[in-house]
């Protein structure tokens, strides 16, 4: 028997192979020789996908692998969704989604597997689902708790449109996913009813939730209007900061395909960037920001940019933010602490 713990490192190969056959094959292998389908879906398919993104995020493969590897995982993930629908409808029914601007559905099918896996009844919606869509399904399928997978964090506002659709129907709302951090302070100022570390935590809270909830409060006033002006100005911002930051100036590869690798990421670190304050001003944890800001760092100088391009783009975007001035003190306050530019912490 090959075992979850030898499993690991073919599952691995196999991504890195982009060997679709040979991914759900090992699958299919563990699942007829016995192994807990959870571990197979936690333990082999999850870590071995967090894996593909941290090879991304050092530069050591491009988008396009990236994306090629998911699809393997996606497809090793589904061998076991089919092998959880022979499990026993015991329990009740849970509607799986993934928040608008969320495109990354794989962790909302793990998620869902592993409640089908425990009896209970999943609708799962697909990527980037609509709050209109949301409330319809809710409509019609009336469960008995929602799931939200969130894992960018410009996905989090819709996630709150979630958390208000579902909470309004009197429906509990379980979130999870990297884009709120690793306690539930973001989760719950959204006003979720719940927040789950992983696929394992979000099948325990179920059978915990309460039959009906309230409303969702509404959020404080005065960050909110900020955080929707920031949310209608983003492209507009967008470019703002890609005229005043330079990156292309101080750190351009002299391969031409490297150099337009490098101006792409660029591209992601504004986006991400604005999502940080964004995350920030809606939930009140300003731990978005600095993490945003070391995420960017290693980015970058994965890719043999200046070190110094991170920092720079905390005072642009400090700059470009001063008409919003909660999130341009945010900016001020919370940006360098995220940064380690050569061994030492920015100040």
């Amino acid at each position: 028997m090959i075992g979850v713990d030898r499993a690991v490192a073919e599952f691995d190969r196999a991504l890195s192979a982009v060997d679709g056959r040979a991914a759900t094959s090992l699958v299919r292998e563990l699942l007829d020789a016995g192994e807990d389908p959870l571990a197979v879906l936690v333990d082999v398919i999850a870590a071995g996908q967090r894996t593909v993104g941290e090879r991304w995020q050092r530069g050591e493969w491009s988008i396009a692998k990236e994306h090629a590897a998911t699809a393997v995982a996606v497809s090793a993930t589904e061998v076991v969704a089919r092998f959880a629908e022979r499990t026993p409808v015991t329990r009740g029914r849970v509607v799986v989604a993934c928040a608008e601007r969320e495109w990354h559905a794989l962790p909302a099918l793990i998620i869902s597997s592993a409640m089908r896996l425990h009896g209970w009844d999943t609708t799962l919606l697909g990527a980037s689902t609509s709050p209109a869509r949301l409330s319809q399904c809710l409509h019609d399928v009336g469960p008995d708790a929602t799931a939200v997978s969130c894992s960018v964090l410009g996905a989090l506002p819709t996630t709150r449109r979630f958390i208000e659709a579902s909470t309004t129907a009197g429906i509990p709302v379980v979130v999870g996913g990297s884009a709120f951090g690793s306690d539930p302070t973001r989760a719950l100022a959204l006003g979720a009813t719940a927040w789950a570390p992983n696929a394992q935590g979000a099948v325990a809270l179920l059978d915990e939730l309460p039959a009906v909830v309230r409303r969702a409060a509404p959020l404080p006033r005065e960050p909110l209007a900020e955080q929707s002006a920031i949310e209608l100005g983003h492209h507009r911002l967008v470019e703002v900061l890609r005229g005043r930051w330079s990156p292309a100036a101080r750190a351009a590869p002299d391969d031409p395909l490297a150099r337009k690798l490098f101006s792409a990421a660029c591209g992601e670190v504004l986006h991400q960037a604005l999502h940080a304050v964004s995350a920030t001003l809606l939930t009140g944890d300003p731990r978005p920001i600095p993490e945003t800001a070391a995420w960017i760092d290693r980015l970058l100088t994965a890719r043999g940019a200046d070190p110094r391009l991170a920092a720079e783009l905390g005072d642009v975007l400090a700059s470009t933010l001063r008409d919003f001035p909660t999130a341009h003190g945010l900016v001020v306050r919370h940006w360098a602490d995220g940064l380690v530019l050569q061994g030492e912490t920015a100040s």
